[in-house]
């Protein structure tokens, strides 16, 4: 039996596999609409104290019809959160998983999609029509758009295409990460992808 933080209920760090199982674990529940977590005060103060044990993070999209802690019904403390539109990268999010994989021991990154994301819609209309979005939108933009060109902008199917492959494009970058790319190897840290279904609630991995 493992506890619901970093550590399995046998004191030991949990491996990749366990993690993984566990986190799928929780969107099971919440898909059957039987969550354990409610997320209350007492569940917080009950991790105050203490140093804290995260067992996943977990990088999504800034939807918000995708909480991250509610769709995998994890309570305070158990995984770290990360969201930007279509979970794109950059340094700050490259760093901030450092953290978590090299200084709390987090055995999973998980890089969740979902469909009908309205960044990956904005990348594949930017190349359709050519018109690049002015401000820091463009660089959202421009970090999608990689994944759009290898689906095709005009595919009538490019959006859940795109939304796939930038997912995937996305776990490559991480494992590839100059900190992740080690303990990734040595199997110590694993990075998946994954889609969650807005209708459905349930989280499907994907095939790398």
């Amino acid at each position: 039996m493992s506890s619901p933080h970093g550590t399995s209920a046998g004191g030991g760090r949990r491996t990749p596999r366990s993690a993984l199982v566990e986190l799928l674990a929780g969107n099971r529940r919440f898909v059957s609409g039987r969550p354990v977590h409610g997320h209350d005060v007492t569940a917080a103060a009950a991790v105050a104290s203490g140093d804290q044990q995260p067992y996943a993070v977990v990088l999504g999209c800034i939807d918000s019809r995708v909480p991250l802690e509610a769709i995998f019904d994890q309570t305070f403390g158990s995984i770290c959160v990360i969201r930007t539109g279509a979970h794109v990268l950059d340094r700050a999010v490259h760093g901030s998983i450092e953290f978590v994989v090299g200084q709390l021991g987090v055995p999973l990154v998980m890089v969740l999609g979902h469909e009908r994301c309205g960044a990956v819609a904005s990348a594949i209309d930017t190349l359709r029509s050519g018109e690049r979005p002015g401000g820091a939108l463009a660089y959202l933009v421009d970090q999608i758009a990689p994944a759009v060109t290898e689906v095709g902008a005009d595919d009538p199917r490019a959006h859940p295409m795109a939304v796939r492959r930038h997912v995937r494009r996305t776990v490559a970058a991480l494992r590839a990460d100059e900190l992740l790319s080690g303990p990734v190897a040595e199997g110590r840290v694993d990075v998946v992808g994954a889609l969650y279904d807005l209708a459905t609630g349930e989280v499907a991995l994907l095939d790398r």
